[in-house]
């Protein structure tokens, strides 16, 4: 994908900038309305953009056979569009996983985790047949790691990891007052210099005591679909 050029703001534009980024959000949550079939088990992953998503599922609900949620807040939203979601367990394949990334780079390669729910995002991500990521153009990096990486951790192991991470150049901050969707915390590492992230994701993921990380290198994306100011273009 080719970053696209930073728009000018003006002095007076802090909260018209608010609405553009929303505007945004919806234009790309519509295209990616385009890309269900009929009877598609959905997978849904989390997140603002995500949500607009959700929101608009209504004007296709005849066409989703269920969802598969990636969140206990995607979840309900669901359910108050009156869309089935059902369990991993219970659908052979997921042929499309519709979510955000809080960074993507020209390879695809995301960092997720802003909101959490990294772990089940990943296990989605893993099981769908075709990943499309829905973005505002300032997701779009050239090269990962100016977004704080989530890893989710087993509490026992937070200090162990923390170190773990100031060894490899990292600044781990504690996500204070945050448990997640499967009862573990999170560490959000600052200031990591992501030359490789499928080498950085193996790594982290190896380190005992780790649930996943945030980095999308493994399984990234297939298609990223990014909100511009002229619109929505395919990375």
């Amino acid at each position: 994908i080719r970053r696209p050029p930073r728009s000018t703001l003006s002095s007076s534009s802090a909260a018209s900038d608010v609405y553009k980024r929303q505007d945004k959000k919806n234009l790309v949550a519509e295209a990616a309305l385009d890309y269900i079939q009929s009877g598609d088990i959905l997978g849904i992953g989390s997140g603002s953009t995500v949500n607009k998503f959700i929101n608009l599922l209504g004007s296709v609900k005849n066409k989703i056979e269920a969802c598969v949620s990636s969140s206990q807040k995607s979840t309900e939203l669901l359910h108050k569009m009156k869309i089935p979601v059902i369990d991993l367990k219970e659908c052979d394949r997921i042929p499309l996983y519709i979510d955000g990334a809080d960074e993507a780079n020209s390879h695809k390669e995301l960092i997720k985790g802003g909101g959490g729910a990294l772990t089940r995002e990943k296990i989605l991500a893993q099981s769908s047949e075709k990943f499309i990521c829905i973005i505002d153009e300032s997701k779009v990096v050239d090269k990962l790691g100016k977004f704080p990486l989530p890893i989710e951790v087993i509490q026992l192991a937070q200090s162990k990891i923390s170190l773990e991470m100031i060894k490899i150049g990292g600044r781990p901050v504690y996500r204070n007052q945050f448990i997640t969707d499967n009862g573990h915390i999170i560490i959000d590492v600052h200031d990591l210099d992501i030359n490789e992230p499928m080498a950085l994701e193996k790594k982290i993921n190896h380190m005992p005591g780790v649930i996943t990380n945030g980095i999308f290198s493994i399984r990234s994306a297939d298609e990223i679909l990014i909100a511009t100011d002229s619109g929505v273009i395919k990375g």
